[in-house]
Parts: structure tokens; C-alpha cells; sequence
């Protein structure tokens, strides 16, 4: 793989921890605007400018990411952000809840993500893709980094080990109980060996931020055809590059994302839990929230009591037999339950379903079910379930998988091209 090192636009690290963000899509509009309000030297500013208008503007129209591309000049203006000439590699270690990862920031080849040595697993959404894309046109900068992984090389993880002896370039614990910490990397030896190691790699894989690579990637493609249209294109242009941190995958950890359908269809909840069992699970009450303890096993919530749904004999040989897709417990919700029985018609589109991810935990569910719907909970998909998925070509049902702690925006922005 080519993972180089790049000239970063980063904040002063007194002002890190003050501008550090959650990614741009865990917020809705009112969210967002509501955390602008109270922070509003956050990167998140910048990330949703629509946060800098009245509510009823268009978040869409080209005003709104001229105004982003005005605060990020701002802030360099200011003094919040520094534009580093120096080609670096970054160090980004986040701890939460006695928990260590350990990722490289740098720039990955689109080439790559083209050719498929950057796999995919989920199918993208073109509304949020014009989003992003319009975001990175506005700036000239890539601003969200693209969450890969890869399968451990212990070299390499040795090379990384010994860059973080030094001292740090930030570090800070975030609201959310998680300890950022930053070190540059620079040093022209460490740099090739780095260099050198990634060589070694044969693919990553896209963990979170697929909307964010394709966007990047759409860019470059436009800058590449007006490049060759005036005949300067080298090859070598930053925009052939995307912002990426790279984790090993032994030190992911995916949690759950569980799934709420806003109506059952005018069944009552033990009509409900009756259908199920005849598509063939195993359907008991349960006197307690449900949150699955091993794959194949799901929660529901419906009208004020929980079940405990299983895979019966036969359900069990048949999800056994299927391809890496089919094996997930989110494919067996979708196909065995949402779809059939539930009526959802497209899981990525159909308004009658949302999800909840993370570390928001069943009671929440419970809410969202409220009277009319149902909820069910779901054991978390794992990392080499992932990878399986990835290497096979295939496709991932929507929100199959949820990375926590989130990487922040703001600490780290890759310019493309000039202003």
C-alpha cells in the first residue's frame, strides 16, 4: 500500500482539545446546531456550516460551504491553525474505558481505493456523497479522515510503538471520556521506515467514513480532468491522496447497532413475537431488557415487554450454509424478519425504520419503540466477520457496524489544492 506522509493543516496545541469534534454525520441539524452554540470554536462549525445560519436556510446551498470555507481562513488567520509545510506522519492514540488504539494518520492513493487494495463493505447514499463532496470543493481540503484498518503487521507496530516514546503533540480527554493523544512524526528515518512498512501491507479496509472516501474520490477525479485538460497533470497533485488513519485490526472494538421499526404492521407484540417464530427462531419472554451475548441470538421490545429471539434448527443450517453476507445477524434481521413480516422495503431508504448504535444502550430502544413500533437488539458484528465481507466483494447491510470512540475532526486536514 502507498500511505505517505503529508503537509497537515492542525490546530495550535493549546486550541486542540477546544476545536476537537465528533464527526460531522453522529449529529442531526438541531444537534448540531445546539453544539455550535456552545462551542462555537469547535471544528463541528466548520464540518456543518449550515450550523452558522437560521434554521430554515437550505444546508445545501453553495452560500453555506462558501461560509465554511471562510471559517477554516479564519481560523488560520487567527492563529488557531497552523498550515505545517513539513510532510509528516501522525501518531493518534485514543484510550476509553481501559481500551488502547493505536492508528497512523496519512494520506492513502485513490488509485488504490479504485483498484480494490482499499476495500469497501457498504453501498453509499449519493445525497450524502454530494454533501461531502460539495464541502470538500468549497475548502479545497479534505477535513474528515477516512477510518481504515488493517491486519496486524507486528513490524509495524513496533516502528509506531517507539514513535510514541517521544513527546506528545496534543493530548487531551474529550466530553466524551476519551484521552487524545497526537504525536508528530517527521523525523526523516522514521518517516521511510513507515514508509517502507506500508509497502508491506497488502490491502486496509474501509472501517468507517465510506460516504467521506467516495466523496474525496469524486473530487479527485474532477481535478484530475481539468488538470489533464490544461496539461499540467503530474500524478503526483495532492488531490490523488485522501486523509486516512489506519488502525491494526486487533485493537477495534465494534459495538452494536441495533434497529427500531416505528409500527408492527397493526400486529400486537405477541402477533408479532408468533410470526417470528413460524420464520423459524426460537421466541421466549424475557423479564429483562435483552442485550445479546453471541451471534445469532436478538432482543425485541414490543408494547412493554421483551423477548428473546433465537435461530431454530433449521433457521440455524440454512443462515450456516449462506455466503459471508448472509452469516450476519443484521442479514438474518433484515431478511427473515424486517422485510418479510415488518413490510421494510429498503432498509437504506424506507422512513420507517431507524438505528441505534453504540453506546447508546436498550433503554433507548425501548423509547424509540414507544406503543405502535418494535425494537430489536443485535450482538455486534465482528471485526474479522468484517474483513470476510471486504475480501469476498460483497456488500454489508446498512449500519452493520458502529466504531467506538468516534475519531475527531479537526485535528487533522489534508489540503487538496489552492484555496
Amino acid at each position: 500500500m502507498r500511505v505517505l506522509p503529508f503537509p497537515c493543516i492542525r490546530p495550535v496545541p493549546e486550541r486542540a482539545a477546544e476545536v476537537a469534534a465528533l464527526p460531522y454525520d453522529v449529529f442531526d441539524r438541531a444537534e448540531a446546531a445546539a453544539y455550535v452554540a456552545g462551542h462555537p470554536r469547535s471544528f463541528l462549525a466548520i464540518d456543518r456550516p449550515e450550523t452558522q445560519f437560521p434554521s430554515e436556510q437550505d444546508m445545501y446551498a453553495p452560500e453555506v460551504y462558501a461560509r465554511a470555507a471562510e471559517l477554516l481562513r479564519e481560523r488560520i488567520e487567527d492563529g488557531t491553525y497552523i498550515e505545517d509545510r513539513t510532510r509528516a506522519y501522525y501518531i493518534y492514540e485514543l484510550a476509553w474505558q481501559g481500551r488502547v488504539q493505536t492508528g497512523l494518520v496519512g494520506v492513502c492513493a485513490i488509485d488504490e481505493y479504485e483498484d480494490g487494495i482499499i476495500k469497501r463493505h457498504e453501498l453509499t447514499r449519493q445525497e450524502k456523497e454530494r454533501d461531502r463532496i460539495e464541502h470538500i470543493r468549497a475548502l479545497a481540503c479534505q477535513t474528515g479522515p477516512i477510518f481504515l484498518t488493517y491486519r496486524d503487521e507486528p513490524v509495524l507496530g513496533i516502528i509506531i510503538a517507539a514513535a510514541k516514546e517521544g513527546s506528545p503533540l496534543y493530548s487531551f480527554t474529550d466530553e466524551d471520556g476519551v484521552r487524545q493523544t497526537v504525536w508528530e512524526v517527521a523525523r526523516p528515518e522514521a518517516v521511510e521506515a513507515i514508509h517502507a512498512m506500508f509497502e508491506h501491507i497488502p490491502c486496509a479496509y474501509i472501517a468507517d467514513g465510506h460516504h467521506r472516501a467516495a466523496s474525496a474520490v469524486h473530487v479527485a477525479q474532477e481535478l484530475r480532468g481539468e488538470a489533464r485538460a490544461a496539461g499540467t497533470y503530474t500524478g503526483t497533485e495532492p488531490f490523488n491522496y485522501f486523509l486516512s488513519v489506519l488502525f491494526p485490526a486487533s485493537e477495534l472494538t465494534i459495538l452494536p447497532y441495533n434497529r427500531v421499526v416505528s409500527d408492527r404492521c397493526g400486529m400486537t407484540g405477541a402477533e408479532l413475537a408468533a410470526r417470528i417464530a413460524e420464520a423459524g427462531f426460537t421466541v421466549e419472554r424475557a423479564d429483562a431488557p435483552v442485550t445479546p451475548e453471541a451471534p445469532g441470538t436478538f432482543g425485541m421490545y414490543a408494547e412493554g415487554t421483551w423477548w428473546k429471539l433465537g435461530l431454530g434448527e433449521g433457521l440455524a443450517a440454512q443462515v450456516a450454509a449462506g455466503d459471508a453476507v448472509s452469516r450476519l445477524d443484521a442479514s438474518v434481521l433484515q431478511e427473515h424478519v424486517l422485510v418479510p413480516i415488518l413490510g421494510i422495503g429498503d432498509v437504506r431508504e424506507d422512513p420507517r425504520i431507524s438505528f441505534v448504535g453504540g453506546i447508546r444502550g436498550v433503554r433507548e430502544l425501548e423509547e424509540r419503540a414507544g406503543t405502535a413500533g418494535a425494537a430489536f437488539s443485535l450482538h455486534a458484528t465482528g471485526i474479522d466477520q468484517l474483513l470476510a465481507v471486504a475480501d469476498a466483494g460483497l456488500l454489508m447491510p446498512p449500519k452493520s457496524t458502529w466504531f467506538e470512540p468516534k475519531l475527531r475532526s479537526g485535528l487533522f486536514i489534508h489540503r487538496i489544492a489552492k484555496a
